[in-house]
């Protein structure tokens, strides 16, 4: 087929749509930030429900996109795009003026930053770690030690950093932290048998196939401790302990407790890609920060202007699995606008 469609944003969502347009037979152009593609998976270690190892999911995308007549821009990022009689011309910051047919926005999301909860102690206190840092560990160490490389004998993690919080603006659910956080316990209490773990958390949202046996795994056979409520002051001990205070909200009872690491569950944000796209094409925005589709119900991966498309976490926090699905959904929506035209 003639026509032909830009992909913004190297992740899985972006490579995955590519794959399916690619395989329709139209002419596609990847274009990624950074200088590989495959997104944040990259950096993450095993997928919940089943443990995959996350490399195994990048490969398969990256091993079939290779086959195909993609053409991948790294390192590359859309300065301008204007639109005239129904086509769009992107310039990029390597000086590239390509053209297009229709443009799929997969921009992806941003990790909240959990500085911003100092009230957690990340960037303050040595043994203060998100679920992203965890991961890292997990990935590159054979033996898991806290920051100060000391075995930790007792781990606590805190649920919706970043999410379902007034004070930073996030009313949302991030949808992903909960099943995270129960995958990571389960992952410490195999590598390290005697340790520790209790888990403080508002609601827990184990909302896909699968998690909830992952949760009740994880209290059964891992012997986790999950305490509903909120972790209200965190301090640090001469011995770089970390100290912490909060309330069990079903017994009414205040607890104190000290462990040697403290796991923040940090949430989903809208991506900086997709803010810079969404001003340069004037597409809407949902009042959590993330693009607005047409239609929530019926035209989830169109957006308000015509010929763009957008699919993964630029619409919402997703798991792996939804974004993947999503992906497809979009690349058969762009099929069928070019169908319609012709």
């Amino acid at each position: 087929m003639d026509k032909s469609v830009i992909v913004i944003g190297g992740g899985i969502a972006g490579i995955e749509v590519s794959n399916q347009l690619s395989d329709l037979g139209y002419k596609v152009v990847l274009i990624e930030k950074s200088d590989k593609i495959g997104g944040k998976l990259l950096e993450w270690d095993r997928l919940f429900p089943t443990f995959r190892k996350a490399d195994e999911v990048v490969q398969r995308l990256t091993r079939k996109i290779k086959q195909l007549p993609v053409t991948i821009e790294t390192l590359s990022e859309i300065t301008s795009v204007v639109k005239e009689n129904g086509l769009f011309s992107v310039v990029t910051n390597q000086n590239k003026n390509l053209n297009a047919d229709a443009l799929v926005v997969t921009t992806g999301f941003e990790l909240f930053n959990a500085r911003r909860k100092e009230e957690y102690g990340y960037g303050i206190y040595d043994n203060v770690i998100t679920s992203a840092d965890l991961e890292t560990k997990f990935k590159t160490e054979k033996q898991l030690t806290n920051p100060l490389g000391k075995v930790p004998k007792r781990i606590a993690f805190v649920h919706c950093v970043g999410s379902r919080d007034e004070k930073v603006g996030n009313h949302y659910c991030s949808k992903v932290c909960c099943a995270t956080g129960v995958k990571q316990a389960i992952e410490l209490q195999e590598q390290l048998p005697n340790v520790e773990i209790y888990c403080f958390y508002m609601d827990l949202r184990m909302y896909g196939e699968g998690f909830e046996e992952l949760y009740r795994k994880a209290q059964e056979k891992h012997n986790v401790q999950f305490i509903r409520g909120r972790v209200s002051e965190v301090s640090e001990t001469i011995d770089h302990s970390i100290q912490l205070k909060a309330e069990d909200t079903l017994s009414g009872r205040p607890l104190k407790m000290s462990v040697d690491l403290l796991v923040l569950l940090a949430g989903i944000e809208p991506g900086k890609g997709s803010v810079s796209v969404k001003n340069m094409l004037n597409l809407g925005k949902m009042e959590s920060g993330f693009l607005e589709p047409a239609d929530v119900h019926f035209a989830r991966n169109i957006s308000s202007v015509k010929g763009v498309f957008m699919a993964g976490t630029c619409i919402c926090p997703m798991s792996v699995n939804d974004t993947l699905e999503n992906a497809r959904s979009a690349a058969f929506e762009v099929h069928h606008f070019f169908q319609n035209q012709g």
